[in-house]
């Protein structure tokens, strides 16, 4: 059992778990609770911590993944250090980063692309991703300004969807060349002169669709450069949507027309 929070393994974890470049450069990542352990594709969980006492709590698919893959034992009061939520599960997993390429992305038949612009909220990419899923998104293209995905609380809110879609950070600028050779229409989220309610448009061929950040939107070169502009219908006096409700609403939009 590990005792002290100045063990070497312990400080390794909290670097993990709270810088970025750190978790790229090892290629790895943190990710806390039950079913994030159970549901991380097999052979990518590299190490399993555990708080002390909480072996007993965990159910039997549990407890013999536990035994197949081995684990570590925390004392409570290191456990809490290194945890990330206020109330732990009491087990934390090292999972090995996977990343698909845009082509790999690009290639799916058909294809629904969500492109996502300085997203800055961790809670908000976490969201986008569920729903991606959800609504059979291909892929999502993230700016290199957006949020780390693996970034503990986007991690914890995807509930388990970033082991399933496929995503890759790029910049964005250089899509579009990409999508035009794909023959990939490009819809921007946008309150523009131009704008169309998102609804209006025919989404049977192969889409991807741009959110931007939380307060200021879209670049107005992005939009400039998207073959359609859509806008979401408001009452009262909201002036925008949060950034995941916005991508949610035009995923399904686009997901209702397929089905």
């Amino acid at each position: 059992m590990i005792s002290s929070a100045s063990n070497g393994r312990i400080k390794y974890l909290e670097n993990l778990i709270k810088k970025s470049k750190f978790r790229r450069s090892e290629g790895k990542f943190v990710a806390e609770g039950i079913k994030m352990f159970n549901e991380a594709p097999k052979g990518d969980v590299l190490e399993v911590y555990i708080k002390e006492g909480a072996y007993d709590s965990f159910d039997i698919e549990t407890k013999k993944k536990l035994e197949r893959i081995g684990y570590e034992v925390l004392s409570e009061s290191v456990f809490k250090k290194v945890a990330d939520t206020v109330t732990p599960q009491g087990i934390l997993s090292v999972i090995k980063i996977r990343e698909s390429s845009i082509e790999e992305i690009l290639s799916e038949e058909n294809p629904i692309i969500a492109v996502l612009e300085n997203i800055q909220d961790p809670g908000n990419i976490g969201t986008i991703i569920r729903s991606a899923e959800g609504a059979g998104v291909n892929g999502l293209l993230l700016s290199n300004d957006c949020v780390d995905i693996y970034n503990p609380k986007v991690i914890r809110s995807t509930m388990g969807s970033v082991f399933r879609m496929k995503f890759a950070y790029t910049d964005i600028d250089s899509v579009f060349d990409s999508f035009m050779s794909k023959n990939i229409e490009t819809y921007a989220l946008a309150l523009d002169k131009n704008a169309k309610a998102y609804d209006k448009y025919d989404y049977k061929k192969p889409v991807a669709f741009f959110v931007g950040n939380e307060g200021n939107g879209l670049k107005e070169s992005t939009v400039k450069k998207c073959d359609n502009t859509a806008f979401i219908p408001m009452c009262g006096e909201v002036e925008s949507l949060n950034a995941s409700v916005a991508a949610s609403l035009m995923m399904y939009e686009i997901f209702r027309q397929r089905r």
